[in-house]
């Protein structure tokens, strides 16, 4: 993969980031959930790494309902970091789709709840 892909496949992490940042300062996004999104990242990451490991050893695996889950509850950053930096799960077409789709609700729910409308919808 050259230098300039490996690149533009992670550009949703800095576009989130920039959105976060957007949620913050127009609805005051808690800065817990930033700190949210940085642990289950980082969660999620060591679970590839984890997984990768356990591939290469031919040991028992994580299952790829885990590995989605992780990344719905908000660590599709870590996912996405692992696929890349790891090369792990990065070529399964399957798993890919399910994995951009868990992404997708997740960034769809976190811009829902900041928002005042989505806020009071979370508090019925």
């Amino acid at each position: 993969m050259t230098q300039a892909r490996f690149g533009a496949q992670l550009l949703p992490i800095p576009a989130f980031v920039c959105l976060y940042a957007l949620a913050w300062l127009k609805w005051a996004a808690p800065g817990l959930v930033g700190l949210a999104y940085l642990a289950l990242s980082a969660l999620t990451l060591a679970v590839y790494a984890i997984d990768k490991a356990s591939a290469r050893a031919g040991r028992r695996r994580i299952r790829e309902r885990t590995l989605h889950l992780l990344s719905l509850a908000g660590g599709w950053p870590g996912a996405l970091l692992g696929q890349q930096w790891l090369r792990h799960k990065s070529v399964k077409t399957e798993f890919r789709a399910v994995f951009w789709l868990t992404a997708l609700v997740n960034v769809a729910a976190f811009v829902l709840l900041c928002t005042p409308a989505g806020r009071s919808l979370a508090a019925l």
